[in-house]
């Protein structure tokens, strides 16, 4: 359990930064226009702090970590941080107004893709081994 506190301790802290940067990296280049850096913010709290606090809370009624939750956990990290990186790659040159061309736009929109495809499998692989661990309710 000290494990999913620690994480959602990391994640906000990611957060904070995401935020932190969002904020003075546009400041100083003037930029008032939407950009992805915004969403690096709420994606580190949502699915990375938030997340983890709740597998802490279910941890804790249904003891469901077994052998393949750390590799669950790996390929979900791995996803939201290959995400959060898009983000931030995307956001940057928006910021800076600074054209892509049509290959980097698309790489970039894969390995986005790539890490929003670790989440949702990794997330509906983590439900079942929660599901698993949920004791059937008795009927009277």
């Amino acid at each position: 359990m000290k494990r999913y506190i620690n994480k959602a301790l990391l994640y906000a802290i990611l957060a904070m930064a995401g935020g932190v940067f969002y904020r003075e990296f546009t400041k100083f280049n003037g930029f008032t226009a939407q950009t992805t850096l915004k969403a690096v913010h709420t994606h580190y709290f949502l699915l990375g702090m938030v997340f983890f606090l709740l597998l802490l809370l279910l941890e804790k009624n249904f003891s469901f970590t077994g052998a393949k939750t750390r590799r669950i956990l790996t390929a979900y990290q791995i996803g939201l941080n290959l995400m959060a990186i898009m983000l931030v790659v995307r956001g940057v040159p928006q910021v800076l107004g600074t054209a892509l061309s049509s290959g980097m736009n698309a790489a970039i929109s894969g390995i986005a893709g790539i890490g929003h495809i670790l989440l949702g499998v990794s997330l509906v692989a983590l439900l079942v081994q929660i599901g698993h661990s949920v004791p059937a309710e008795k009927t009277i």
